[in-house]
């Protein structure tokens, strides 16, 4: 199965889940979120293993903004804790990512915005539904996958919707959305 396949499984299994997916404007960040400026990051801080993995960035690290230096910080303590098939798999991820059209990476970036901005309860729901499905026979993913993708967005709505009212009746468990009733 492709990224993009999986990708439009987790945009299902997110929509079976959480009204937040049935609305096609993002929610707004979290007002602390907002609310705090990112700190700085002196290059003096880093440890010397971060500082030679992140070397291009050494003589430009004062003027990139203290979001970046976070992030690059972050994902250079990450990297150096991974194992190395974790890395060659890390790896691997992000030379397909690059592969995709902007497009395509702009959506994904968009749906994981979507998945972050819901809350705790929801993003490990949708995380439980996500394995149920990945458990699913390959033939019963395909047809999912099929049904969700010919679906005209009324078909979808009408299966989110579904997918809803069974959880309530079963008292609130995550469950993948039906074929559509044709």
């Amino acid at each position: 199965m492709t990224d993009i396949g999986r990708s439009l499984i987790l945009v299902l299994l997110c929509t079976a889940g959480s009204g937040a997916w049935a609305q096609e404007t993002p929610a707004p960040p979290p007002a602390a979120a907002a609310a705090a400026p990112a700190a700085a990051v002196p290059w003096s801080s880093l440890s010397p293993p971060q500082q030679q993995l992140l070397s291009k960035f050494g003589n430009q690290w004062s003027t990139l903004p203290p979001a970046r230096q976070q992030a690059l910080a972050h994902g250079s303590e990450r990297w150096l804790g991974m194992s190395s098939n974790d890395r060659d798999a890390a790896h691997d991820r992000f030379q397909r990512w690059q592969a995709l059209p902007p497009d395509q990476r702009h959506a994904l970036r968009s749906r994981w915005q979507k998945f972050q901005s819901l809350p705790p309860n929801q993003q490990a729901a949708v995380r439980q539904n996500f394995r149920r499905y990945q458990q699913l026979p390959p033939e019963r993913r395909q047809l999912l996958r099929q049904q969700w993708q010919s679906a005209t967005p009324e078909q979808r709505r009408q299966m989110v919707e579904h997918a809803r009212a069974q959880r309530q009746q079963r008292g609130g468990g995550m469950h993948a959305p039906p074929p559509p009733h044709r």
